[in-house]
């Protein structure tokens, strides 16, 4: 028996090859920093973290501990443990979920992970992340549900 093409084939083929151009482009484009990420960065961050992240800020030398240097720290911290050291606070970083909204606590949490893929080879699925996070309203693991839920603030 011969197969024989369908017009519903030829239909999802076409959508496949779609949805692939976008992923390309997507992934070409990425999502890397924009405007509001980088104002949040430089009027919370900078003075401490420094331009790229490396604890050699400004205000460095003069902290008790020198701030950690994101490309070897990030990568090993899930998105919900550097939102929630971002909103709380850790050591003598200071607690911004008083001053900041979820979505900008979103924008610096993508700012951190921007910074420390610099000057490091990014695995392949890392590439992703920041897509899914930036173009969903939800985070990567609410997505996929492997990590612990996003906590909501008490009131």
């Amino acid at each position: 028996m011969r197969y024989r093409s369908s017009r519903c084939d030829w239909r999802r083929m076409i959508v496949v090859k779609r949805a692939l151009w976008l992923i390309l482009f997507l992934t070409m484009v990425g999502c890397g920093r924009n405007e509001r990420m980088d104002a949040l960065y430089a009027q919370r961050c900078l003075g401490c973290h420094g331009p790229t992240g490396q604890g050699d800020g400004p205000l460095a030398g003069s902290l008790p501990v020198r701030p950690p240097d994101f490309r070897e720290t990030v990568e090993r911290k899930s998105n919900n443990q550097i939102r929630r050291a971002i909103a709380e606070g850790r050591g003598t970083m200071p607690a911004f979920s008083p001053a900041l909204r979820q979505s900008e606590i979103s924008d610096m949490l993508q700012m951190v992970r921007f910074l420390s893929r610099e000057g490091r080879d990014i695995r392949w699925w890392e590439k992703f992340d920041t897509l899914v996070v930036a173009h969903c309203s939800l985070p990567w693991e609410a997505v996929f549900g492997y990590d612990e839920p996003i906590e909501e603030p008490k009131l």
